[in-house]
């Protein structure tokens, strides 16, 4: 008995999940207004009515996706979770050089470009940023300033090295960073130039470490 009761709870729970992945799909796609219940609910193979007894609302299914992005942002973003002041995290990055940074960027955009859940998340932020105001406060914290910071920290890194020269780390992280999140969302909208991108990644990052070389 007790067994039977686990397992419907496990299914319970699994297509818990299988709604919340086809929501994201969906949303990402066609952004929440014209994403309705039915087609989440087709999307999983099951009954509108059985949608219900998982998620009282879209809304309530909006929320815990978002919940669910930010979970695993916060597990997985390169950007969120790097910590440029801890020695640990810069061990194996001392003596980095222009060659060694392209490279290091160049996986992580493949990362950020081809993780499913990450890009999806990445699309949904970008279709809803100008209907939402709570998402599109994520959308700026996970595009934008994380990014920012990311970049200032490895730049300000760099400088203590004495690989690059001092001058003021909130222009060269821009500088270094904003075509590069350009060339992500170029991906996003035209996934057979990535290889385009990636050279461009490669001559660019290239180019700031000669700007700024000491």
């Amino acid at each position: 008995m007790c067994f039977a009761v686990e397992r419907r709870a496990m299914e319970r729970g699994n297509t818990r999940d299988e709604i919340l992945k086809a929501a994201l799909d969906l949303f990402s796609v066609n952004g929440y207004e014209a994403t309705s219940i039915s087609q989440i609910a087709d999307a999983v193979g099951i009954r509108k009515a059985s949608l219900y007894s998982h998620f009282s609302s879209k809304q309530e299914i909006l929320d815990n996706v978002v919940e669910s992005v930010l979970d695993g942002y916060a597990e997985q973003s390169i950007f969120a979770n790097a910590d440029w002041d801890d020695p640990e995290f810069t061990r194996d990055k001392k003596g980095m050089t222009g060659e060694d940074a392209a490279k290091m960027i160049q996986g992580q955009v493949r990362y950020i470009v081809h993780d499913p859940a990450i890009s999806r998340g990445r699309k949904m932020l970008l279709i809803e940023q100008f209907r939402n105001k709570e998402l599109a406060v994520l959308q700026t914290k996970m595009n934008y300033a994380d990014i920012l910071k990311y970049f200032e920290g490895m730049i300000r890194f760099l400088i203590r090295s004495n690989t690059l020269k001092d001058a003021d780390t909130e222009i060269m992280a821009a500088q270094l960073s904003s075509p590069i999140t350009v060339w992500i969302n170029l991906c996003d909208r035209e996934p057979a130039r990535e290889e385009e991108v990636m050279e461009l990644v490669h001559k660019h990052v290239l180019q700031f470490f000669e700007v700024y070389a000491k």
